[in-house]
């Protein structure tokens, strides 16, 4: 029968990974307006390890209440920076040494599984309703989809920013000879 990890084996299946993570990952949040998506991208961001997030357009602020009630604390483990304008988060980013990769349903993009996510990518995602501007678009290094078979065209944000992490994470991790030890008591 399994049961859940205590908190101290959690830590430790954790550090694991982290020992086996050496690429930079970093998030450009262009326009996401809603607290709640906003926190739930910081969130995900602190679980896959993101080194900065870039916020432009006129996306939610960290520090709303709205955004605590789901990021849960995680937007103070995130170094954060609000920018004024798409070519100045790109500027940014590329200047940390960052590659970026807009996630958009867009004409030119390739399917996630066979984006440039190698190491030291900078993820960017757009508006709820309207997803990366033109601006964005045009100053990507690289444009990728995530493919849907479903009857509804698109994901949300926040759910696909977590897709998107996790799948540039996946590609580091499976260069690694074998699996993390499975948790304790397993």
């Amino acid at each position: 029968m399994s049961t859940q990890l205590r908190p101290t084996d959690v830590k430790r299946l954790n550090r694991q990974w982290r020992r086996r993570t050496e690429g930079r990952l970093s998030l450009l949040v262009e326009s996401v307006t809603q607290p709640y998506n906003l926190g739930s991208i910081l969130r995900t961001c602190a679980t896959f390890g993101v080194d900065r997030l870039w916020l432009t357009g006129n996306s939610a602020d960290p520090d709303d209440p709205k955004v605590g009630k789901t990021a849960l604390g995680t937007a103070a483990k995130i170094a954060h920076e609000r920018v004024s304008t798409t070519a100045q988060a790109l500027e940014a980013a590329r200047a940390d040494g960052y590659k970026v990769v807009a996630v958009e349903l867009a004409k030119g993009a390739v399917p996630l599984h066979a984006a440039p996510l190698e190491p030291d990518v900078c993820l960017a995602v757009g508006a709820e309703d309207h997803g990366c501007s033109p601006a964005l678009l045009a100053g990507a290094d690289a444009i990728t989809y995530i493919p849907q078979i479903g009857r509804v065209g698109s994901l949300n944000v926040a759910v696909a920013t977590a897709i998107a992490l996790a799948e540039a994470r996946r590609r580091e991790w499976t260069t690694f000879d074998g699996e993390a030890e499975a948790p304790v008591g397993m």
